[in-house]
């Protein structure tokens, strides 16, 4: 059994996992430590005894026992101390009963629910989820908050132990909460789809299963709750998008910038679905940040050439979603349409906040989009510059390649003018 195998084994059954030992037990730091040991033992035993028939109830097991080895250490300990506890209540307290533990249900919804715990902000809820859910590397939820590796993962350790020192139980959540915790998993679930759609790091640039994981779980948060505009937003968003997966790549598997794409390929019966989501739900009273992106989405899904976008329609959204959810990346994304809209020197002064914000100079991205508007307004020389930079930056290799022809064509442009 390969590392690759292994890792798609544990993307795919870790949710499952962690749901199981969180019902039974609730302390994540004790529940997320055992689930790595059980993955550690499978790690160690699968390649030598081959993967077994149910490698889901294999790992909830093997965990199982480790926190029953842990409530024993503990109480054991205690015991020792105050002279109370015993083995015996650690089992009854923690083992999982013998038809629970090759349960098939999806857990995974649920445990998005109960990962956003109200005991941490909104950012550090969505961030310790991505890391236990949805198995995205401390690297990339970094990138997706636009901060070091370190930071996040000094984050990450913060919230385990916050989570710890306030005793807090992963339980279901109350009616009051719920609004709280939807908000998050939808977070939670684009940025799932984001890193499947658009892969921050790597050899390839879409990862298919986490974008489908995200449509599919969205799916069900919209099946659970048909009368929330925001989990519809965030639905017609992933599929308007996903729409043009397929002509996202060329044949060698680079990246095909939105502007270059054959947009027969992009896949119109999910185009037409996510339209009619957002159509259904943007009469219905206040818009929120999901509903925007989506309607910024259908706006170049109707265009029938690059060159037919309406760049002034998608300016005036985005100046609505700086309104309801600013961020660095809602500026970015603006500056462009300005750009594309009213001239490159009008999306380069859109940028400057973000060029201003030493932060953000690591933001591949941010480079990209200066070297484009660079570009079309004819300096040749600065968009080589922001060019190579962003070719540095980014982690991605179909980036880093398209990123790097930009440039070459630049200089091959500059030497036959020269």
């Amino acid at each position: 059994m390969t590392v690759d195998e292994l890792e798609d084994v544990w993307r795919r059954e870790s949710p499952h996992v962690l749901g199981a030992l969180l019902r039974r037990h609730g302390d994540y730091a004790d529940c997320e430590d055992a689930a790595q040991e059980a993955l550690a033992a499978a790690a160690e035993q699968w390649p030598a005894e081959g993967m077994p028939d149910n490698p889901r109830g294999w790992l909830v097991r093997v965990a199982s026992r480790r926190l029953v080895d842990r409530v024993r250490s503990d109480r054991a300990r205690a015991a020792r101390e105050e002279t109370v506890g015993t083995a015996q209540a650690a089992d009854a307290f923690v083992a999982p009963p013998a038809d629970e533990d090759t349960e098939p249900g999806d857990d995974a919804l649920l445990l998005l629910l109960l990962c956003c715990h109200p005991t941490l902000s909104r950012p550090t809820q969505v961030a310790l989820t991505l890391r236990a859910v949805s198995g995205l590397t401390t690297a990339a939820i970094a990138t997706a908050f636009l901060v070091p590796e370190a930071t996040m993962a000094q984050r990450l350790s913060r919230a385990r132990t916050t989570l710890r020192a306030t005793g807090a139980r992963f339980e279901a959540p109350t009616v009051e909460e719920l609004p709280t915790r939807v908000a998050a998993v939808l977070d939670v679930l684009y940025l799932v789809f984001n890193e499947g759609y658009a892969r921050s790091s790597g050899d390839t640039l879409v990862e298919t299963s986490l974008a489908e994981e995200a449509i599919h779980l969205t799916r069900q948060l919209h099946a659970y709750l048909p009368g929330h505009d925001e989990v519809a937003g965030a639905l017609a968003l992933m599929l308007i998008t996903d729409a043009r997966r397929a002509a996202r790549v060329d044949p060698r598997g680079d990246l095909v910038p939105l502007a270059e794409q054959d947009r027969s390929r992009w896949d119109r019966r999910l185009l037409d679905e996510g339209v009619a989501i957002l159509e259904e739900v943007l009469p219905r009273g206040p818009v929120g940040a999901y509903q925007l992106q989506a309607a910024i989405a259908a706006v170049h899904a109707e265009a029938p050439r690059s060159e037919d976008t309406d760049w002034a329609q998608i300016v005036v959204l985005y100046a609505m979603l700086d309104d309801v959810a600013p961020s660095p990346a809602v500026t970015l994304n603006r500056a462009v349409a300005i750009g594309m809209s009213t001239g490159p020197g009008a999306g380069l002064e859109a940028l400057r906040p973000l060029l201003d914000d030493p932060a953000m100079d690591r933001y591949h991205r941010l480079h990209a989009v200066r070297a484009h508007l660079l570009e079309l307004s004819g300096d040749v020389g600065a968009a080589e510059v922001a060019y190579a930079r962003a070719a540095d930056l980014t982690r991605s290799k179909p980036e880093q390649r398209y990123l790097a022809r930009r440039l070459a064509r630049l200089r091959r442009e500059g030497a036959t003018r020269g």
